[in-house]
Formats: structure tokens, C-alpha cells, sequence
């Protein structure tokens, strides 16, 4: 998303009230309860987080403006980079026995944040960010099974190559930073371009900021002196099974072979095509 977003603001359709006629008063009429709305499954998406500021149309700081706010462990999961970077680690199209476990992962991160019953603890809020393809397929399963497990879902579609959500994350993290205490945030992303700079940002003004990803892919954060970085293989239960990949930051001490990931004779005859041609 690029450029500033518009801010609505609330205009009275009618102007301002008429005075009233002393020879005409007003009458009485009884107030009307108003009708009853359905229980909508969506929420309205705004323009504008918000705690945007009207006229700059910048986020705000979290720093404290000297309201209570409510502390908060927020989580945000990065749906189309964790699902790249995941193809990546292990060379090949995931299954569903290496896909992550999200009702595993609402469970830890839960028990992370401590009794609830204890003075000043938590809340808790876990939110999934999609792009959605034209043709949604086993998409809907997989959404509907994410919002049973207490996840929120921002979904979008994606309807250009080039259409992304880490704008819509990045909002959603600045006005709940404004809105309540960021106690901790958990971020589900390989994504350094976007999420470096302000996710350090949040980290110098005291939030604890733990980037959960694959460390092949997320240099950005085992690198820096802000963030705490989580490999998601080592989330408990996170997966049925260990993933096909190699970890070179978790090697047994005797060491271990790593064996090619396509046949020598078929690399040389490629490379020899290639170079004759």
C-alpha cells in the first residue's frame, strides 16, 4: 500500500439544528428501541487505523498519553510469507503433516502469557493475515478451522501478483500499541524488510518483541540486539512430525551428513548443456 490513506471524518447531513419555535414546541415522542442487528461473522474494514493522526496521517507512538491502557500479548501470523518460507526450508510443497499446528501454537502462546487469573495479566489475541486467491479452494476450511481455534482472520484478496498485507499488519500493530500496553508481541514472519525497522522500533520502547520464523530465512532477527527470534520448529507441537530440512544452528555435536538434494550426473549434464549451448 502505497501513499497516504484518507481519513473519513463524520459530517451532519442536514446542517446544523434548526432554533425552536416557541408557538410550535416540539412534542414528546416516546424514544424507540432501536432494531435489533444480527450477529455480523465480519468486521468492517476502516480506511484508516483509527489512531491516526487526522492531519499527518502517521502512526502514533506507543508511549504512555495517560490513559489506563489495558496490557496485551498480541500474536501476528504472516500467512504468505511462513507459507514461502516453509516451501523453501524443506524443497518442496507442504504437506498437511508439515504444515504448523495452529491449535499447538494457540496453545503455547497462551500458557506464555501467564495465569489469567494473576493482577495485571494479559489479555490474549492471536490474528492470521491471508491474501485470498480468486478461487479460495480448501481456503474456507482452512479459515473457518483458524477462527474455531480463536484466531482472527484478516483476509484480502488477492487479485494481483503483487498484492500484499504486511501494510494491514503493520497497522493492526500500531493501533493495538496504542490502544492497550503491548506487553508482548510475537510476529510469524521472515519478512526483515517490512518488520525490522518498526518491530524494533516497539522493542526500545518496551515491548518484548520475538520474531517466530524459520532461521534459514530470518536473518533480520537472529542478527539484531532488539528482537528475540524463536525458530517455529522449536514451538511445542508445532508440527506431527520433524520437518525435512537442514538446520545448521542445530547440528548434533558428532556433526551430520547432509545429503544432496539432486543427482551429481544430473547436475553435470545440465551444467555441460548449458555450457556447450
Amino acid at each position: 500500500m502505497n501513499g497516504r490513506r484518507r481519513v473519513r471524518r463524520a459530517t451532519s447531513p442536514v446542517g446544523p439544528p434548526r432554533p425552536v419555535d416557541p408557538a410550535h414546541p416540539p412534542v414528546a415522542v416516546a424514544p424507540v428501541a432501536p432494531p435489533v442487528q444480527p450477529d455480523r461473522q465480519t468486521d468492517p474494514v476502516l480506511d484508516t487505523p483509527e489512531t491516526l493522526d487526522a492531519d499527518t496521517g502517521e502512526r502514533p507512538s506507543a508511549v504512555d498519553d495517560g490513559r489506563a491502557r489495558p496490557p496485551l500479548d498480541l500474536l501476528i501470523w504472516d500467512a504468505p510469507n511462513i507459507d514461502m518460507t516453509l516451501s523453501t526450508v524443506i524443497g518442496a510443497r507442504p504437506t498437511a503433516a508439515s504444515r504448523p499446528r495452529f491449535d499447538a501454537i494457540a496453545a503455547w502462546f497462551v500458557d506464555g502469557a501467564g495465569d489469567p487469573a494473576a493482577p495485571g495479566a494479559p489479555d490474549v489475541e492471536a490474528c492470521v493475515f491471508a491474501n485470498i486467491p480468486p478461487q479460495p479452494g480448501s481456503l474456507q476450511r482452512w479459515v473457518e478451522a483458524l477462527r474455531g481455534f480463536g484466531y482472527s482472520v484478516f483476509a484480502r484478496p488477492k487479485s494481483q501478483p503483487d498484492d500484499d498485507i504486511d501494510q494491514d499488519m503493520l497497522d493492526h500493530i500500531a493501533v493495538r500499541a496504542h490502544s492497550h500496553r503491548l506487553r508482548r508481541l510475537l510476529v510469524f514472519s521472515g519478512d526483515g524488510r517490512n518488520f525490522a525497522e518498526p518491530l524494533e522500533d516497539l522493542a526500545r520502547q518496551g515491548t518484548q518483541v520475538v520474531v517466530v520464523a524459520f532461521s534459514e530465512v530470518a536473518g533480520y532477527a537472529i542478527g539484531s540486539d532488539l528482537l528475540e527470534f524463536i525458530d517455529i520448529e522449536d514451538v511445542p507441537g508445532a508440527f506431527t512430525e520433524p520437518l525435512d530440512r537442514v538446520r545448521l544452528d542445530a547440528l548434533p555435536p558428532d556433526g551430520a551428513w547432509l545429503r544432496p538434494t539432486r543427482s551429481l550426473r544430473d547436475f553435470v549434464a545440465g551444467f555441460t548443456a548449458r555450457r556447450s549451448g
